[in-house]
């Protein structure tokens, strides 16, 4: 197993870090906690739940698991904040410090663990001042109850203003970002990665398989397979959710998964360890996060770590599935730089 720095804080971490959303819900507690066995044995040191997975049931799950192996301070333990505990009280959600803290220690009674490696902020909510935010995240770590703190789908600017406030007022900054990226989606290469690099955060990937589509199960003109992960979210979601996911499924997304069918194939892989791979192998990322619902999966997400890549096998992914470019300035003609700087501050 590879490791990488999480982020400035020197702390290695494994480049693929396991992800629990599934534990305790759609897979059972005993799967679960083999599978969350088995990640540990095979070098994964970096485990990320939620208190909204399951409304807590993943964080119990998780929490059981490190008893039972004793393995809890051989990992880096994420978790994360804001989302509803209860639909009927308007205070159980939300990035302010009553919630907080709050669930912080709500979190720490579920894990069975006295302190949290990493807290992360679920979600950005603009009716917040970020300082609220901060503050509360602040007091946790001087309390020794919190080791640091980072964000999840936070675009560029909130991540910046957020280091802009914690510099001003002598507060600990975020250290990482939880962004969607794929081969479907690369929009966060354009601002977001630059800005982690230039500042030293680490980028965690959720969904590097797009829900499952970059996996291959989905075919050109067929109907979504049943218990597939596209399915449930299709019977749960919203309508407007439901027409981005009918969308998702166009000719430019299956031209991509062609050309990932392709290169599998020329590499005697998976086309799920191809598309993984190649977001481990992308500049500025840290640890993807897979989510395995069953040991196959996860037996199949190690095998990621591995795939080899060229510099024409990039280039081939990347004619299907074009990075964001630079944009041609309509004041002066010239390219905008969007790269990262040369030092960190």
């Amino acid at each position: 197993m590879e490791y990488r720095s999480l982020g400035r804080t020197g702390v290695p971490v494994s480049v693929l870090c396991l992800g629990c959303m599934n534990f305790g819900g759609v897979t059972p507690e005993d799967e679960s906690l083999d599978i969350i066995d088995r990640a540990l044995g095979a070098g994964i040191n970096f485990v990320d739940t939620a208190n909204v997975y399951s409304r807590g049931r993943s964080e119990e799950v998780v929490g059981k698991a490190l008893q039972r192996n004793g393995k809890r301070h051989q990992i880096v333990l994420a978790t994360k904040v804001h989302g509803a505990m209860d639909d009927n009280d308007v205070l159980a959600a939300g990035n302010n410090r009553r919630h907080i803290i709050e669930q912080c220690e709500a979190s720490l009674r579920r894990l069975q663990t006295d302190y949290i490696d990493l807290y992360q902020i679920h979600r950005p909510q603009s009716g917040i001042p970020i300082d609220e935010t901060l503050r509360a995240l602040d007091d946790l770590i001087r309390a020794g109850k919190v080791r640091y703190i980072g964000t999840s789908s936070f675009a560029g600017w909130q991540v910046m203003e957020s280091l802009w406030a914690a510099k001003e007022l002598g507060l600990n900054r975020f250290v990482t970002e939880q962004p969607p990226y794929h081969l479907l989606d690369r929009s966060i290469e354009r601002e977001l990665i630059p800005m982690a690099q230039t500042y030293g955060l680490a980028i965690l990937p959720w969904s590097p398989l797009a829900r499952g589509f970059l996996t291959g199960k989905y075919q050109r003109g067929q109907v979504i397979p049943s218990g597939s992960r596209l399915e449930s979210d299709s019977q749960i979601q919203s309508e407007a959710f439901r027409k981005r996911t009918a969308q998702h499924f166009g000719d430019l997304a299956y031209n991509v998964m062609d050309t990932v069918t392709i290169l599998a194939t020329e590499k005697n892989v998976t086309s799920a360890q191809l598309a993984l791979g190649w977001v481990i192998r992308q500049p500025g990322v840290t640890s993807p996060i897979v989510g395995p619902r069953t040991m196959a999966q996860l037996e199949e997400n190690l095998g990621a770590t591995n795939v080899v890549f060229d510099a024409n096998d990039f280039a081939r992914l990347d004619e299907v599935a074009a990075p964001e470019q630079a944009i041609v300035s309509y004041y002066t003609g010239h390219m905008m730089d969007f790269k990262p700087t040369q030092h960190r501050w």
